[in-house]
């Protein structure tokens, strides 16, 4: 039996990308404010939209964490890989992701915010 059930891997994985993308778009949403945009107020207005359902997402998958009696924890860092503990039930499981993948992988999520329409919640 796998320390991480399938369904919960989801979960732990959201909480490793989901802070990603959430600091992107506050990076982001502060060029926009000091950019030389015309209209500033469109961009402002689908990041902070894009902003609240991440944040959503992130709460969901917190309380879902809790209540399962599971943990994420950020290990070590080095230029290719980043580890991560997923705790279950007092099983860790230790999980290595390339530096890359996990860029790539917060641009995919942001791609994917931004091209659903009417900001409903991103399947992951």
């Amino acid at each position: 039996m796998p320390l991480i059930p399938a369904k919960a891997l989801p979960h732990f994985e959201n909480m490793i990308y989901l802070p990603m993308v959430l600091i992107v778009l506050q990076r982001d949403r502060e060029l926009f404010e000091k950019g030389p945009f015309k209209l500033k107020g469109p961009y402002l207005k689908m990041v902070d939209a894009t902003i609240k359902q991440v944040q959503s997402e992130l709460q969901e998958t917190t309380f879902y964490l809790r209540r399962n009696n599971m943990k994420v924890i950020r290990k070590t860092r080095d230029s290719m890989f980043t580890e991560y503990i997923f705790i279950n039930g007092g099983y860790e499981d230790h999980r290595r992701y390339l530096n890359v993948r996990l860029r790539n992988r917060t641009e995919e999520l942001l791609d994917l915010y931004f091209t659903r329409s009417g900001n409903q919640p991103a399947g992951h």
